[in-house]
C-alpha cells in the first residue's frame, strides 16, 4: 500500500513539439491550458466551456504530470505554453449524477505526435486530479517517421507503410528525440526533478 505522505518518483517520456514552426510562433501569445488539479477545477472549466461536453477538449499533460485543458480547436503547443509534454491529444467528458468523468481520451496531436505509451502520464494526471476515466486510450493513434523519405505519417489500420513513398515503417515509435523526465509527487502535488 502506498504511503500518501511519502514522495513517489515516476519516470515519463517528454515529447517535443514537432509541428510547423509558424503554428508555434502564432501560439506563443496564447495563454496555456487551464490546470485541472481536481474535480471542482474540471467542473469550473466545463461551466466556462460548455461546448466541451459535446465536442471534447484539447489536452496536454505538462512536465509536472498535470492535466491542462483548452477548447477543442486549440493548438496543443498553445495549451502546453510552448513546452514539451508528457502526453497530448483530445479528451471527452460525460455528466452523470451531478458529476463529470472522462469518457474519451486519444493521443491525436499532430503537433507533438506522442506514442501510445503516453497513456501512463495521462492516467497519472487523471488519478492525481481524482477524475474517473477509461482504462486506456479510447483512440490510439500511431505516428511514425519514414526512414526512407523522412516524412512523418499516421499509421492507419495497422498498415505500417509510408503514405508518401510506400516504404515500410518501423513498428517502434521514432518521430523525434524524446527524453525521460523524473517527476516526484508529494502530497498530491508534483514537481519535475529534471530531464535525462
Amino acid at each position: 500500500m502506498l504511503d500518501p505522505g511519502r514522495p513517489r518518483r515516476m519516470r515519463f517520456l517528454a515529447y517535443p513539439y514537432v509541428g510547423p514552426e509558424e503554428i508555434r510562433r502564432r501560439s506563443v501569445a496564447a495563454p496555456p491550458g487551464a490546470l485541472i488539479h481536481s474535480l471542482p477545477d474540471l467542473q469550473c472549466w466545463l461551466a466556462a466551456h460548455p461546448d466541451a461536453l459535446v465536442e471534447g477538449a484539447t489536452y496536454v499533460v505538462d512536465l509536472r504530470a498535470c492535466l491542462r485543458l483548452a477548447p477543442r480547436r486549440s493548438e496543443h503547443v498553445a495549451c502546453a505554453g510552448g513546452e514539451e509534454v508528457l502526453a497530448a491529444g483530445e479528451m471527452g467528458f460525460v455528466s452523470q449524477a451531478r458529476t463529470f468523468s472522462v469518457s474519451v481520451v486519444s493521443n491525436l496531436s499532430t503537433g507533438y505526435r506522442p506514442d501510445v505509451a503516453c497513456w501512463d502520464a495521462v492516467a497519472e494526471s487523471l488519478a492525481r486530479a481524482g477524475l474517473s476515466a477509461p482504462s486506456g486510450l479510447t483512440t490510439s493513434v500511431h505516428f511514425r517517421r519514414c526512414p526512407a523519405c523522412g516524412e512523418s505519417t499516421l499509421v492507419k489500420e495497422q498498415w505500417f507503410v509510408c503514405t508518401f513513398c510506400d516504404a515500410d515503417l518501423p513498428l517502434e515509435w521514432n518521430v523525434s528525440a524524446r527524453r525521460e523526465v523524473d517527476v516526484v509527487a508529494e502530497g498530491g502535488r508534483a514537481r519535475r526533478l529534471g530531464l535525462t
